[in-house]
């Protein structure tokens, strides 16, 4: 019998169709049986090591060679802007710890999803997953594709950084993402470990560098500390933004948790160690950018680290644009390589559609959900520049980062979780300054400058309900979904899985 790859077969008990794989039985002839994944379970393969390996990589992207700019324009000044730096790297710190205590608890993988279904209900739940969908991880991709396409304009003589192929950049770099992303998950993985090698090296040279620099005294603009601060504490949270968006990703071995070794003790040791090995490359960064360019010339040009290199690197400086397209590229990659485990968890649930949870059965990648995220990526670069998609991002990040701060809370006090073993935990102020930070976020930037993007943001979330309401409470269901879900199988060869393979 001919191998005609995936087919149609009845799942039983159910109407929905499943592809089947043609199984080679060694005489160039195939049984048709249907592919067995729903036993597929996550190993713990993950050490201190790795998870702060995951924790780094992930952290360190596009936002400390493009966020200096955002920090000391909101600040307007040298002091601040560095306090600003270190005070981010604090709080994520402190909201590391809190997701290390929710982690050990709960003990599953799926990050947010998971804590604020238990403390919230689905609805809250179901509302992070939609978000995370639709605004959170697209406007991530489309924020490093910019940055990534920002830094390639430099290496071109063109007279400012035109628009149109910038953005037609960041949408080449997007689309090999995801095919890097679709063809192999191993690939992926290999391109991640290479760029985040890439991206260390870069950092390690402006470094370098700036201490050499400081050593030859090169210190008139440090010197300048608060002069020209900017004490409205509404701009202020708009700096914060910009330094916590390269802070993002202190939260991420949480959503792997079921694949740490020894959770309870690696999970805090983890995200403690890679946000003190972060905060201290940022700080020692930025110095070495203020050691080189006037506040000036930092808030006149987006791609900051070029500026660096051709002061210092003078004839080399071509590798430090090169190394950031590196930085980025693998950046985006992760974030990619990364983003299914809160869609699949939703999905499993029947929060989202099943067939964003699907797999390839040939490569075993996610590729609906890829597609998916990166298509509305492509979106946000249209309209969109770094500076609102930040914003953007930031606005709703830490609205789901409040509620879920808040929920380590009520779990201290509700019955069901109040008495139950936890192998690490907190002190109960952290949480509840975390909460306080994150209102400050949401609240200051809206009192004092209240943007288009926040309001978009809004209507993004809360628009989540429209999908809810009918489809997930109320479980409406059309026969053109099941077509739809078919072509979509036949078309892509997906099939369901109950392992997040990503």
């Amino acid at each position: 019998m001919k191998d005609d790859g995936p087919q149609l077969v009845q799942r039983k008990g159910t109407g929905d169709p499943t592809p089947t794989q043609g199984r080679s039985t060694g005489e160039g002839k195939t049984d048709n049986v249907e592919v067995d994944v729903s036993g597929v379970t996550m190993i713990r393969s993950l050490g201190l090591i790795g998870g702060s390996s995951i924790i780094i990589g992930t952290i360190i992207g596009s936002g400390i060679f493009i966020s200096p700019r955002g920090v000391l324009a909101s600040t307007g000044s040298v002091a601040l802007s560095l306090i600003v730096w270190v005070l981010a790297g604090v709080i994520s710190l402190l909201g590391a710890l809190c997701y290390s205590e929710l982690g050990t608890l709960m003990g599953k993988s799926g990050g947010e999803y998971q804590y604020l279904k238990e403390a919230f209900g689905n609805v809250v739940a179901f509302l992070f997953a939609w978000t995370s969908v639709i605004v959170i991880r697209p406007s991530s991709l489309a924020i490093i594709s910019l940055t990534f396409a920002e830094y390639a304009s430099s290496l071109f003589d063109m007279c400012g950084t035109p628009v149109m192929p910038v953005k037609l950049t960041a949408a080449v770099a997007l689309v090999a993402v995801g095919l890097v992303n679709c063809y192999s998950a191993s690939l992926a993985a290999r391109v991640q470990v290479v760029f985040t090698v890439a991206k260390l090296g870069a950092l390690i040279v402006i470094i370098i560098g700036g201490i050499v620099k400081l050593a030859q005294g090169h210190t008139s603009v440090l010197a300048e500390g608060f002069e020209g601060t900017i004490d409205n504490p509404a701009t202020i949270s708009l700096a914060f933004y910009s330094a916590l968006w390269a802070y993002d990703g202190w939260n991420n071995l949480n959503y792997v948790v079921e694949e740490l070794k020894a959770p309870h003790k690696n999970l805090p040791r983890a995200n403690i160690l890679a946000v003190i090995v972060v905060t201290t490359v940022y700080a020692f960064t930025n110095v070495s950018y203020l050691s080189v360019m006037t506040t000036d010339e930092v808030l006149a040009v987006p791609a900051v680290a070029v500026t660096w290199g051709e002061r210092v690197l003078y004839g080399a400086s071509i590798i430090i644009p090169i190394s950031v397209m590196i930085s980025t590229f693998g950046a985006c990659n992760g974030t990619a390589f990364s983003g299914g485990r809160v869609l699949y968890a939703a999905a499993r649930d029947g929060n989202l559609p099943e067939v964003l949870s699907y797999v390839h059965c040939f490569q075993y990648t996610p590729v609906p959900s890829l597609l998916f995220t990166v298509v509305v990526a492509l979106l946000m670069i249209i309209p969109g520049d770094i500076g609102s998609l930040i914003d953007f991002f930031s606005f709703t990040a830490w609205l789901f980062y409040g509620l879920t701060f808040t929920s380590l809370i009520i779990f201290r006090f509700r019955t069901i979780w109040r008495d139950a073993h936890r192998s690490y935990k907190v002190p109960l102020p952290i949480p509840i300054v975390m909460v306080l930070v994150s209102v400050y976020l949401l609240v200051a930037p809206i009192v004092d400058d209240p943007r288009i993007e926040f309001l978009y943001a809004a209507i993004f979330v809360l628009g989540g309900l429209i999908y809810y309401l009918p489809f997930v409470h109320f479980k409406v269901h059309f026969k053109l979904s099941d077509k739809v879900c078919a072509f979509l199988q036949l078309f892509l060869q997906v099939v369901p899985s109950k392992a997040v393979v990503d």
